[in-house]
């Protein structure tokens, strides 16, 4: 129908709401004024789901409430231990005041409706409880089984209480059409209300015992001490004994940094907001945290878990940190997208360099020897010509007395690992000490390097060879150093130095093995056992060992290396065993503590309930409260739209005080005035298009308060490791919703005509019956669907996720039968087609 056909007493008619409208709109157009009010009740539908936000973190405050506990532990020096045990059961929470936040709007508008209409029915309470059950049976659960990434999936841990709730979910509606049509039609009697209410009770009841398996079987407990934690399975008051949060927050970030190749690389903030997303990750959440964390996401405000960049979630998915590498604009702005691409695709290229160093760190040879040979080798990438520059620089030994100064380059082709260099020694017949000189590597001036290449050739470590001139022509004596050495767990490979000495006459070959002490070789270290071979003259060569590094914060083992026996006629000196000892990093120690309590500065500020009422302003007059590091331009177009409530609602007590209940009743009472105003806005709305009240509540009001659970359960699905927090508490909300929602006001309104008439309370059946019996219908289907796909192989035993094409077939499946909900209910209403 035309708005412009609407005869001019639609403007009267359409002037009776219990709040608005606020000023005379009669000589207002209704074009306009359908605008205007359907501009208002979207614009409404965001601060419910803002100040639901609040009176969310309330209901979490209140229902995370612990008390402590005395437990016998005779390993104590008290002969207890101390404990702390959550007060309120998940189950209880769940279906009360986690019900009650999650689906007050559609609760409170019932009892407004009646309420405002002195105690008569109305159609768009109950149209929207039954509207809201549809989408959260249908859709929510449709989108949670297409949105678990494919290979993966969910399923339902607690079937007892997903039972019970299930069976309540179908239940509640039956019983609303049995007394809409059957013992007393178009008339709630009393006794029908009481007993509709009394539902409620006996549904949280029968799921506690479900959820505490009273009735069943119950598992014979072992003697370890249990505590009861997040979502948690609750077979007892008690569960199993966590380490302390500081712990675990400790192990978090050292088992992560532990899977970067190079931590050093990974600024604290960005390593502390990985391990706080964890953290996280690894903590189970209540209802109340993944409905405010839907809320908070939609509308900007401050985020409850961390939101990490595109390059810190290819850290987290692959350990590296290769694409964190110190590259920059000129002005020290990191690079991004496309050009980040580019920098990526060249340090690729970069990193196949090649390192040029001796092959010993000394040497030793006799005066008479004429010359001696120095050993160059060339390590990592050889497909390419390499250059490095040498010379000699005097010690004891002079250039000119003892030995030739001599410089240059040695230049490897490709393939090309070793070279040599030849110092001419000169023998002067007098008799003088041993003496020494060094040659020195370097990179040639202006690092000219192959297809200039700067940086494709670096230096090793052993780039300075000290020669001795002796008069000794024995093989010498092979022994370590020292009997111990010290070497940290990052150092990556340890060099235990052998030496030669009284000689070094020949080439002497050394065998050696490890013995494991308290580092087991292949745990800790590797290298069984070995040779090292001594050239002629050299006089100092080491045992490579790398070190396997698990980058504990406390680490402090040893393992033993032995020399076994030397050939060439060189004999084994006393110090022939050495013990290694790997200690822990203490740089990688601080670095762990230094993330560890940055970390647990974000969880703080991060955690529902925590705010002061200076943080309440400060986060709402900020976008993402205050991470505008990570904004986007729709975060700043929802804070802009949102602004005005968010600093509103800063007003009303934070949930850090009180135990939350000052928090839970102040939004409460905000909730109850901004329901009032929906009620309004879409009752006036409908009015001036014409648009029936059972299709308004179905569609409009329905989709509106249930988005943000749509929100809430996808990643709860996500995020879980079970399927409960997703479907689960679909169907609990939807009996409590049938329970509270609409057995409260028929209560009330039950008592209020008993008392003044003596008669029942009138409800016509109608359209509403019609809307009610559908959704029966297709919420055994959606059900028998759900029991289905965890018994059946073709969809991989599973609710949530499964196999690609039965997975989607499933959401197809459940979309197609809310759409066919909304046809049919839309097409009774206008009378197109009749009803039961």
């Amino acid at each position: 129908m035309s708005l412009n056909g609407t005869c001019l007493n639609a403007t009267f008619k359409c002037n009776s709401g219990l709040i608005l409208p606020l000023v005379n709109e009669s000589i207002w157009s209704i074009e306009f004024r359908a605008i205007l009010y359907l501009i208002g009740l979207l614009w409404s539908f965001m601060a419910v789901a803002i100040i639901a936000d609040t009176f969310m973190c309330a209901i979490e405050v209140i229902t995370s409430k612990t008390t402590e506990v005395k437990v016998a532990r005779p390993d104590k020096e008290e002969g207890f231990e101390i404990v702390q045990v959550r007060v309120w059961n998940d189950t209880v929470a769940n279906l009360t005041l986690m019900a009650l936040g999650s689906s007050a709007p559609e609760i409170l508008l019932s009892i407004i409706e009646i309420v405002s209409n002195n105690f008569h029915a109305g159609a768009l309470g109950p149209g929207t409880i039954v509207g809201s059950a549809s989408f959260n049976l249908m859709v929510i659960i449709a989108v949670c089984v297409v949105g678990i990434p494919d290979g993966e999936f969910r399923k339902v841990k607690r079937m007892k209480v997903f039972g019970i709730t299930a069976f309540f979910s179908v239940f509640a509606y039956g019983w609303l059409y049995f007394v809409l049509l059957g013992t007393s039609k178009n008339k709630i009697e009393l006794w029908e209300a009481v007993i509709t209410f009394a539902f409620f009770p006996l549904l949280v009841m029968l799921a506690f015992l479900a959820d505490k398996d009273y009735c069943g079987k119950k598992k014979v407990k072992d003697d370890r001490l249990e505590i009861e934690l997040g979502n948690a399975t609750e077979d007892t008051a008690l569960m199993k004994q966590p380490t302390t949060e500081d712990e675990r927050m400790k192990d978090v970030v050292s088992a992560f940094m532990k899977t970067l190749d190079k931590p050093e690389k990974l600024s604290e903030d960005d390593a502390s907001n990985i391990a706080a997303l964890q953290l996280q990750d690894e903590t189970p959440h209540s209802r109340a945290w993944y409905r405010v964390k839907a809320s908070r996401d939609l509308f900007a405000g401050q985020r409850i878990q961390p939101r990490l960049n595109e390059n810190l979630q290819k850290v987290l998915r692959s350990g590296s940190t290769s694409q964190l590498a110190d590259i920059a604009h000129e002005n020290g702005t990191a690079v991004t997208g496309p050009q980040r691409v580019e920098v990526d695709q060249i340090l690729s290229t970069i990193r196949l360099t090649t390192a040029i160093e001796f092959d010993a760190v000394s040497s030793s040879v006799m005066e008479n020897c004429g010359t001696v040979k120095l050993i160059v080798v060339r390590h990592g990438d050889l497909s390419k010509d390499a250059t490095v520059s040498y010379e000699t620089i005097d010690g004891t030994a002079n250039a000119g007395e003892d030995y030739i100064a001599s410089s240059g380059v040695l230049t490897f082709k490709p393939k090309e690992s070793r070279q040599t260099i030849e110092i001419e020694i000169i023998d002067d017949n007098v008799w003088e000490p041993d003496e020494t000189f060094f040659v020195k590597l370097s990179l040639p001036d202006g690092d000219v390097n192959a297809n200039d290449d700067s940086d494709y050739v670096s230096l090793g470590r052993k780039v300075i060879n000290q020669i001795t001139i002796i008069n000794d022509d024995e093989p010498g004596t092979v022994e370590f150093t020292k009997p111990s050495f010290l070497v940290k767990e990052s150092v990556g490979t340890s060099y235990i130095p052998i030496q030669r000495t009284n000689g070094a006459d020949g080439v002497v070959e050394v065998e050696w093995k490890s013995t494991d002490l308290t580092a087991k070789e292949g745990k800790d270290f590797t290298g069984r056992s070995g040779k090292v071979t001594f050239e002629h003259g050299e006089d100092e060569k080491n045992i490579e060992l790398p070190i396997i590094n698990y980058r504990k914060t406390k680490k402090d083992e040893n393992f033993q290396l032995t020399l076994l026996s030397a050939s060439g006629g060189a004999s084994l000196g006393h110090t022939q065993k050495t013990i290694v000892t790997i200690v822990g990093d203490d740089e990688f120690d601080g670095l762990v503590r230094r993330i560890v309590a940055k970390t647990h500065l974000k969880l703080s500020k991060m955690k529902l309930g925590s705010q002061s009422w200076a943080d309440q302003f400060t986060q709402a007059m900020n976008v993402n409260g205050g991470d505008v590091e990570n904004a986007t331009a729709g975060d700043y177009v929802m804070h802009f739209m949102t602004f005005g409530f968010k600093v509103i609602f800063a007003c009303l007590p934070p949930a850090s005080i009180w135990g939350g209940w000052a928090c839970f009743c102040a939004a409460l009472v905000a909730l109850i005035g901004l329901t009032a105003i929906i009620s309004d806005l879409a009752s006036i709305f409908g009015c001036l298009i014409n648009l029936e009240p059972t299709i308004n509540a179905i569609t409009i009001v329905a989709l509106g308060t249930s988005l943000p659970d749509l929100f809430a359960s996808k990643t709860a699905a996500l995020q879980e490791k079970y399927a409960d927090n997703s479907i689960g508490n679909v169907t609990g909300s939807n009996s409590v919703n049938v329970f509270l929602g609409l057995g409260l006001p028929w209560l009330i309104a039950a008592i209020y005509w008993k008392v003044k008439t003596g008669g029942d309370f009138d409800v016509p059946a109608g359209q509403i019956g019609f809307s009610v019996a559908l959704y029966s219908i297709s919420a055994i289907i959606c059900i028998c669907t759900l029991v289905a796909r965890r018994h059946l192989k073709i969809f991989g035993n599973t609710e949530l996720g499964g196999p690609v094409g039965p997975k989607y077939a499933t959401g197809a499946f459940f979309v197609l039968m809310w759409v066919l909900y909304i046809l049919l209910s839309s097409l009774q209403a206008t009378g197109t087609i009749a009803g039961f």
